[in-house]
């Protein structure tokens, strides 16, 4: 089978350079308006040479990243994805450092998450059908091996597994957050991933992060406090490793056979009776719920 994946870059990584990408038609962009309106950004549809694979990229604030991590329409990004028939996501993620020895331009093959976010609908189960999803686990396991083998394969700054803070933002932590995260054992922090690795999770998609690290936040010492001067410098360092990480996880991914191993997740998961569904949430979910029904 043909695997499908979705790529949604952070802060810096706006176009896949190192992919060719497919000029689709107007009905292709309009088609990826869903129940939860438009997504970040036109969905690019790209190829990898001599690889069996459909890739589809995201720029997660927009390509002019013109919104802040609180204004991402998470859920229309998430279904527009799985609408067209995305299995895999890939989430390429700027990141604060939380530990000495996670410096500057490492990279972060997250397996753990923690969600300090305020105002984020992260769940596509409301309004008349609830379900409970299991997530104990937050990272596909397989996936993150695809990623930690990839990366591991370009860079010698790859540190296998991590706790990621998510906080709401945009402004950055307080030097008493900082400190406060630190203590609970967390390795970075973000503002964008936990809603997208819950909803991704409801959508039975194999989500997993590769986690860029662009500074000390601010509970260094020895450095300055961060400014987004620093993030982009160090952003823009990072963007080429990520695309060469990319090239050697894809066809990883590719060569995987069957379905991806978050396939199935929701089954046990959907607490209200199918005949007590409102037909329009059955309709606006019908790729996420539809196999159920």
């Amino acid at each position: 089978m043909t695997q499908k994946i979705g790529i949604i870059g952070g802060s810096g990584l706006y176009k896949l350079n190192a992919f060719q990408e497919i000029q689709m038609g107007p009905e292709f962009f309009e088609a990826q308006s869903n129940a939860y309106g438009r997504p970040s950004g036109v969905i690019r549809k790209c190829v990898l040479e001599g690889v069996d694979v459909e890739l589809y990229f995201l720029p997660r604030h927009g390509v002019n990243h013109h919104l802040n991590p609180s204004e991402v329409p998470y859920r229309a990004n998430i279904l527009a994805l799985k609408e067209l028939g995305v299995d895999w996501i890939i989430s390429i993620s700027a990141v604060g450092s939380l530990k000495e020895e996670i410096a500057p331009g490492d990279m972060v093959i997250i397996d753990q998450y923690i969600d300090r976010t305020k105002n984020r609908p992260s769940t596509f189960f409301h309004n008349g059908i609830v379900a409970h999803v299991g997530f104990g686990d937050p990272v596909c396991s397989v996936l993150r091996q695809y990623l930690l083998d990839g990366a591991n394969e370009v860079t010698n700054k790859v540190h296998d597994g991590g706790t990621y803070i998510c906080m709401e933002g945009p402004a950055f932590s307080t030097r008493a957050e900082s400190e406060m995260y630190r203590s609970w054992g967390a390795s970075v922090i973000g503002m964008t991933n936990l809603p997208e690795a819950k909803l991704a999770r409801e959508a039975e998609i194999s989500y997993a992060t590769l986690a860029m690290s662009t500074d000390y936040d601010c509970w260094h010492t020895d450095h300055d406090d961060v400014t987004v001067e620093q993030v982009v410098a160090i952003m823009n360092q990072n963007v080429q490793t990520a695309q060469d990480i990319l090239l050697k996880v894809i066809p990883r991914i590719a060569a995987h056979e069957g379905p991806s191993p978050l396939d199935g997740s929701l089954k046990s998961a959907i607490i209200t009776k199918k005949e007590n569904f409102p037909p329009k949430r059955k309709y606006d979910l019908n790729s996420i719920i539809g196999k159920y029904l």
